[in-house]
C-alpha cells in the first residue's frame, strides 16, 4: 500500500525476510548509524536467520532506510507494510543481534529450507472455510484475545517457543483415518506463522497454508463486507491495534506488562493507570508498583507542561527541543585541533547539531561504521557524510555565514588556501614530532620547534600588518589555524611567550578569552551507545 500522508504524519514500516546473513554481526553498527542520521525510530532484530522490523519517521526518511537495505542483494526483493499515524509509534532507535528474529527455540528449523504454501489474502477466506482445514492463530493468548479468525484455534500460548509443545499434545492435529489434516497458519505480519510451518512440515504435515503478508496485508485488501476477521489486530507500537484499512483501533495498552487492556479492566480494583491491570497485577513486586507510580506521575506532569516524557531528565527535554528534527551529528574530540576548527564553523554558522564526544581509545562503532578511518571530526547528515575539518568547514559556510568569513570569490582565496595547506602540512608534522618525540624515537623535539617556529615566524609577519591573519576581521583561515598555534604555544607555555612574536601572541590571547573559545571548548560527557542526545553548542 502506498500511502499519501501529510506534513504531520508518520509512516510506520514493518518488515523482515528470512535470509542467510553469516555477517548479521558487522551490519548492526552501519544499519543503526544510517537509521540515526535519517531520524528513524523503531526496532530492527538481526539474526544469522534473516531481518525483522518495525521502523517509523517521516514518508521521506523510512524510504531512505527501506532503499538502503534493498541497496544489499540479499535484501533486494525485501517487501514491507506501510501505515500512517498522527503520533510517534517509537521514540527510540535500536538495532539488536539475536540468535533467531522470532524465537521457537527449535534447532533445525529454517524457513531458508523448507516454508509452506504461501496463500494469498484474497484467497485465504475460501481455504480456511474448508471443512477439511484445522485454522490456528500462532499468536501469543492476549494477542488472540482482541481478535482473531472465525473458527480458528488458540493454543492459548503465552509466548512462540511454546508452540512446539502444543503441537506435539493438540488433539486438533490428530491423524484422522491414518492421515494428517490440513493446516492453515496466521500471525499478524507473516514472521511467525513462516517458521510455524516449516516446525509442521518437520513433523510430517503435508498440506500446511500460511496467510501470506499476515493479519495486517489481510485487513489491508479485504473489504469488511467480505472479511472473516472479527476484532483488532493487536500491533506492537504506540498504536496497540488496527482494523480494517489498517486503521488503529479502540484498544490502550497496560503500561506495566504492555499487554492490551482486557475488557472491562478500568472497572477492577486491580487496575491502576500506569501501574497495573488485571493481568499483570500479581505479576509485580510493590517496589516494581511504586517504581511505575513514580514514572507515571512524571509522565503526568510532563504532560500538563505539554512536554514529551519518555523518562528523561527535564534538561533532556530542553535539549531535545534544542535540536532540529534532522540535526547533523558530529564525532568530536574537545582538544582535538581538526575537531576545534569544524566546531568554530558551525558555531559560526548558527548550526545545531547532536555532538557525540568519542574517546580516542575506544572508538564507537556507530562512528566507525560510518567513517573506517576512525579520526575525529565526522558529520553525518541524512545524505552525505564528512570525514574531514576542512570539508565540514566549507560545507557549513555554504550554509550560512552570517559574520562573512568565507574568502571564496576574493582576490585573497588562493593565499587563504596556500596557508591552511600549509599549516595542515608541514607545520602540523612538526608540530607532532615536537609534542610526542616519544612516538617517532626522537631524544626530545626541540629540532622539530625550530622547525614549526618558521610557520609561526610567518604568521606572527601577517598579524604584524592587521588584526587577523587575512586582514582586519577574523575569517576561516584564522578559525583552521588558531587551534595548530594553540596546541604548539602549550607544549611549552613558557617558551613560547619568551618569544618576540607580540602580535601572534595577542592573537592567539584574543581566541582563547573569546566567548566562541569558551563554546567550542565547553567539556561534554564521553558519548556512549543509547546516550541521550546532547546539542552543541551545549544547552543553556
Amino acid at each position: 500500500m502506498i500511502v499519501t500522508p501529510t506534513e504531520t504524519t508518520f509512516l510506520t514500516a514493518a518488515f523482515y525476510k528470512f535470509v542467510d546473513l553469516p555477517d548479521h554481526a558487522d551490519r548492526r553498527a552501519p544499519l543503526l548509524a544510517f537509521c540515526e542520521a535519517h531520524n528513524v525510530k523503531g526496532l530492527v532484530l538481526l539474526a544469522r536467520e534473516g531481518i525483522n522490523s518495525t521502523i517509523a519517521g517521516t514518508p521521506e526518511d523510512v524510504r531512505a532506510v527501506l532503499a538502503y537495505l534493498r541497496q544489499d542483494p540479499k535484501l533486494a526483493d525485501l517487501e514491507h507494510k506501510e501505515s500512517i499515524s498522527s503520533k510517534a509509534p517509537f521514540h527510540r532507535m535500536k538495532v539488536r543481534l539475536k540468535k533467531e528474529i522470532v524465537t521457537l527455540g527449535v534447532n533445525g528449523i529454517s524457513p531458508t529450507q523448507r516454508v509452506g504454501q504461501y496463500v494469498k489474502p484474497e484467497d485465504w477466506n475460501d481455504l480456511i472455510s474448508a471443512p477439511d482445514v484445522v485454522v490456528i492463530d500462532t499468536r501469543n493468548d492476549y494477542e488472540v484475545e482482541i481478535g482473531t479468525f472465525k473458527g480458528a484455534v488458540d493454543p492459548q500460548i503465552q509466548s512462540f517457543s511454546q508452540l512446539p509443545k502444543w503441537v506435539k499434545q493438540a488433539k486438533v492435529l490428530e491423524e484422522k483415518n491414518g492421515q494428517k489434516p490440513r493446516v492453515a497458519m496466521f500471525c499478524t505480519g507473516g514472521i511467525r506463522c513462516e517458521k510455524s510451518t516449516a516446525l509442521m512440515l518437520e513433523h510430517g504435515f503435508e498440506d500446511v497454508y500460511h496467510l501470506q503478508g499476515g493479519i495486517l496485508k489481510y485487513l489491508e485488501i479485504v473489504s469488511p463486507e467480505k472479511s472473516l476477521w472479527e476484532g483488532e489486530c493487536f500491533v506492537f507500537d504506540e498504536r496497540v491495534s488496527v482494523g480494517h484499512g489498517l486503521t488503529p483501533g479502540p484498544h490502550e495498552l497496560c503500561r506495566s506488562c504492555r499487554e492490551p487492556l482486557p475488557a472491562n479492566a478500568k472497572e477492577s480494583p486491580l487496575f491502576e493507570v500506569g501501574v497495573s491491570c488485571p493481568r499483570c497485577h500479581e505479576h509485580t513486586s510493590n517496589v516494581q508498583k511504586d517504581s511505575a507510580r513514580e514514572r507515571q506521575k512524571q509522565w503526568e506532569i510532563a504532560k500538563a507542561r505539554q512536554i514529551n516524557h519518555i523518562g528523561t531528565p527535564q534538561r533532556q527535554e530542553r535539549v531535545a527541543a534544542l535540536l532540529p528534527i534532522d540535526a547533523p551529528i558530529l564525532y568530536s574530540f574537545r582538544r582535538c585541533p581538526y575537531a576545534m576548527r569544524a566546531r568554530l564553523a558551525l558555531l559560526s554558522s548558527g548550526i545545531r547539531c547532536e555532538i557525540r564526544e568519542i574517546a580516542l581509545s575506544q572508538k564507537p562503532e556507530s562512528m566507525l561504521a560510518v567513517s573506517p578511518k576512525g579520526t575525529v571530526p565526522v558529520l553525518v547528515m541524512k545524505d552525505q557524510v564528512l570525514e574531514e575539518s576542512l570539508d565540514i568547514l566549507n560545507w557549513a559556510l555554504q550554509q550560512n555565514d552570517p559574520e562573512s568569513w568565507s574568502t571564496a570569490g576574493t582576490d585573497l582565496h588562493s593565499d587563504a588556501l596556500a596557508l591552511v595547506l600549509q599549516c595542515d602540512s608541514e607545520f602540523k608534522r612538526h608540530l607532532d614530532r615536537y609534542k610526542y618525540p616519544n612516538r617517532y624515537n626522537l631524544p626530545d623535539g626541540l629540532e622539530d620547534r625550530q622547525q614549526g617556529s618558521l610557520f609561526v615566524s610567518q604568521l606572527n609577519e601577517k598579524l604584524s600588518q592587521s588584526a587577523n591573519l587575512m586582514g582586519p576581521a577574523w575569517c576561516w583561515v584564522d578559525a583552521a589555524i588558531a587551534p595548530f598555534v594553540r596546541q604548539f604555544a602549550r607544549t611549552d607555555r613558557e617558551w613560547f611567550d619568551a618569544q618576540a612574536w607580540q602580535p601572534l601572541q595577542n592573537w592567539l590571547t584574543s581566541f582563547e578569552t573569546s566567548e566562541a573559545y569558551s563554546v567550542v571548548m565547553h567539556k561534554y560527557k564521553v558519548w556512549h551507545q543509547g546516550a541521550k542526545p546532547v546539542s552543541y553548542p551545549a544547552a543553556p
